[in-house]
């Protein structure tokens, strides 16, 4: 929902890159034929992977993991895996051309990409067999998966843990690393990429001893179709969201200054993201002191646990009525 844009073209990587094989499949002749009746009634059927609602919860950095998946148009984040899996520097990005799910740039750079196509149903799965899959990779190579997987770890099983921080990029300059330089092609190409980007911005959330155990999440400042909107994923059970953003609503607290309004939320992987129209003309540099405002608010409604007034139920029945798409 509030994505746009999310296909730029993938000469940047096609112009240095070669496609693998799709993991786990022997080679196969282009003359080949399809299965017979009788093979494909005899292939083991492949056991679905359980859907996971909240698939990121656990991890540390919630909140930036939705973010990569969801929001930012360009970001960069890095993870270790765990000792077993060799202990390896990986950079998790939002997106990757042509929607694939890894490469390796020619300078060894391994880059794991969240916002793909297709899911079996948990993306911490999805993620994890696409990095264990991408370890391999040569400089220049280009995964592709043909099916999605089966059971088997999760994210949560092969990364170490640590701080896991989203940076919002100006450009998809991370594809290529410093391949781009005198290129005039992937030059042209990305700057064609990048007129397609959402401009996003992060603004920083305060510190508050009064905020839950995993925070208040990572609010991002954008501009779509010259309007300008604040989109805030807040890393509580989301129903405990809708609540604490009903209290304020019911008192007309759940604007973050005057000129602006909240105009719904919308769920993603589990978690609740509030989004408000900014007064036109907006920067992201004038949202500091009133997102900082409106988080303490936003903390005391969480740790509220009264049941909801007559008005707050009400106010809780509108946002839910209210489904954001900016487009």
């Amino acid at each position: 929902m509030a994505k746009k844009n999310r296909r730029p073209s993938s000469r940047p990587a096609s112009a240095s890159a070669r496609t693998t094989r799709p993991a786990g499949r022997a080679p196969r002749s282009d003359h080949a034929g399809s299965p017979s009746p009788e093979a494909a009634a005899a292939a083991p059927r492949r056991e679905a992977v359980e859907f996971v609602a909240r698939p990121f919860e656990g991890l540390p950095g919630e909140s930036d993991w939705v973010a990569l998946r969801e929001i930012i148009p360009a970001g960069t984040a890095r993870v270790r895996t765990t000792a077993e899996h060799g202990a390896r520097d990986v950079t998790v990005v939002s997106l990757l051309p042509d929607l694939v799910p890894a490469l390796r740039r020619q300078d060894g750079e391994l880059l794991i990409g969240l916002q793909t196509v297709g899911t079996s149903g948990d993306v911490s799965r999805d993620v994890a067999n696409t990095l264990l899959h991408a370890l391999d990779l040569e400089p220049g190579d280009v995964l592709q998966l043909s099916e999605l997987p089966g059971p088997g770890p999760r994210l949560q099983d092969v990364l170490e843990p640590g701080d896991f921080a989203a940076q919002v990029q100006d450009s998809f300059g991370y594809w290529v690393g410093d391949e781009a330089d005198g290129d005039p092609e992937i030059a042209a190409a990305l700057d064609n990429a990048n007129e397609l980007m959402v401009p996003t911005v992060e603004v920083p959330l305060p510190a508050l001893a009064t905020a839950p155990e995993a925070g208040l999440g990572t609010a991002y400042w954008c501009r779509m179709n010259g309007k300008e909107f604040l989109r805030w994923i807040v890393p509580a059970q989301d129903e405990a969201t809708l609540d604490a953003l009903a209290r304020l609503h019911a008192r007309r607290a759940s604007a973050l200054e005057d000129g602006t309004r909240l105009i719904g939320a919308f769920r993603t992987c589990g978690v609740l993201v509030p989004v408000w129209e900014l007064a036109r003309g907006t920067e992201a540099d004038e949202l500091t002191a009133p997102v900082a405002a409106f988080a303490e608010r936003l903390a005391d409604a969480l740790a509220t646990t009264d049941q909801l007034t007559a008005a707050e139920r009400g106010a809780r029945n509108g946002l839910v009525s209210r489904q954001v798409r900016l487009r």
